[in-house]
């Protein structure tokens, strides 16, 4: 998400570090370029309007002007009038009520709703440790209640069971009863979508929602709609009390207008992202983090984060202490170590979060892709228990056999070992502890308040 806007913001801010003064008329030519970035990336025109004007106001002020590095003051300008459009802070879920909390889930069809109700109740399950049952009420789309029983069943979050010749209304209040019953912290309902907003569609939802009373009503819209999703937001806002927006598809949208227009036009709240088609592909919304990301300066702490959650620290204490022991790196340890890095939403989740990424040319990005990776696993998994220990007895026949048996060609598997031996290379030096100095040393350099309490997981954890 955002490419478009990173690339466009790296070039004016590269132009704004090498001026000595600011002028009005640079001013104005910065100025000009942030406008036609955020026009292109979708961005709402009213939006846009305000974002210009705010920045020039404080950018002609004596703050930037007398200013040593200027270029800099404006760029951290930039920086907070993003932070604000999208939000300031990061909005919670507000499930302080009487068990079950009810979180009602309203949008078009094809947003993705269905999938964002089990990324939902998965993330309340692992991150809040809430009991979750999840219902639909959609008795119009063919399979829709078979769908949610599936990725119901898939994130252990318990299914209430409706009919599709039963009242939406009634399929709530039972649900809302089950829920009761059987001592649930929250209940999610699914709603039916439609490809356009109607009357039929807002009565029937105002109906299910005065029957249940939800403490947070959510709209979930496609990001790729760009500004119309906000436009979407504001006409369900209108006939429903929204309380929050879950923005969906982020991982296919390279604009970002939608997450840049939504607060501005709806006063609603962006609260989670939908990062990609997994189950685990949900994110709390944090402005700060989102703006660091769009000027290119990565988002360590989500990363950080999201290691500490994911990476199997058993696993990562395990290897360092193999390392120590003096044993060797072997391809067995290499695929642990592609899995993890899958738990964690693939090797393109990571690298976005890097700072600089957005430089990086997208051959290289490519290499680096889930595909590939899944491509990685699989040469591995043809490999007999002997080769993976000992990769120096992998030659041609045995490359033939392994290329063969996942699908691959020879070269992919010349590719694998040559890949593997830097990573082998690469974990020699950490034997001795070297791991966790170079974890120390990198956590000494990241500024206070850039990490979460706790530090890196032990033993550095990050899978390689």
């Amino acid at each position: 998400m955002f490419e478009n806007l990173q690339d466009r913001f790296e070039t004016v801010l590269t132009n704004l570090r090498g001026q000595g003064r600011l002028t009005e008329d640079n001013i104005k030519d910065t100025l000009r370029e942030v406008r036609m970035a955020l026009l292109e990336a979708d961005v709402a025109l009213p939006v846009v309007r305000q974002f210009i004007e705010d920045i020039r106001e404080q950018a002609l002020g004596e703050a930037v002007t007398k200013s040593l590095t200027p270029g800099q003051v404006l760029i951290k300008i930039v920086n907070d009038e993003l932070v604000k459009i999208m939000g300031a802070a990061n909005e919670r879920l507000d499930l302080a009520a009487q068990p079950p909390a009810v979180i009602l889930m309203a949008g078009l069809q094809g947003s993705g709703k269905t999938t964002s109700v089990a990324k939902l109740a998965r993330w309340l399950q692992e991150k809040q440790k809430k009991s979750v049952m999840v219902v639909s009420c959609d008795v119009y789309r063919p399979a829709a209640i078979e769908q949610l029983r599936t990725v119901a069943g898939e994130v252990g979050a318990e299914f209430c069971p409706s009919q599709g010749d039963e009242d939406p209304v009634h399929i709530a209040q039972r649900a809302l009863e089950s829920a009761r019953k059987r001592f649930k912290d929250v209940l999610i309902v699914d709603t039916a979508g439609r490809l356009h907003v109607d009357a039929e569609m807002m009565d029937e939802i105002k109906l299910i929602h005065k029957a249940i009373k939800p403490v947070e009503t959510l709209f979930v819209v496609d990001s790729m709609t760009g500004q119309d999703a906000a436009n979407t937001a504001k006409a369900f806002d209108e006939a429903l009390p929204l309380t929050g927006v879950i923005l969906t598809k982020t991982d296919g949208d390279a604009r970002g207008g939608a997450a840049l227009s939504i607060r501005q036009i709806t006063g609603k709240p962006i609260k989670f992202l939908g990062t990609g088609e997994r189950t685990t592909a949900l994110e709390p919304f944090h402005p700060d983090r989102v703006a660091s990301r769009i000027l290119g300066m990565g988002d360590v702490v989500s990363l950080v984060e999201e290691v500490q959650a994911k990476v199997d620290k058993d696993q990562a204490e395990k290897l360092v202490k193999k390392l120590k022991k003096g044993k060797d790196f072997d391809l067995a340890d290499f695929k642990e170590q592609l899995e993890q890095m899958n738990k964690m939403g693939g090797m393109m989740s990571l690298m976005e979060k890097l700072p600089g990424m957005n430089q990086i040319p997208d051959h290289v990005k490519n290499k680096a892709s889930d595909k590939e990776m899944g491509k990685l696993v699989a040469i591995i998994n043809s490999m007999t228990p002997h080769e993976r220990q000992f990769p120096a007895v992998i030659k041609g026949s045995r490359k033939r056999r392994i290329a063969a048996g996942s699908g691959t060609q020879v070269q992919d598997v010349n590719q694998l070992l040559k890949q593997f031996m830097q990573m082998q290379k690469m974990m020699k030096k950490m034997k001795g502890g070297g791991m966790a100095k170079m974890m120390r040393s990198l956590q000494g350099r990241l500024p206070p308040g850039m990490l979460p309490p706790g530090g890196f997981p032990p033993g550095g954890g990050f899978p390689m």
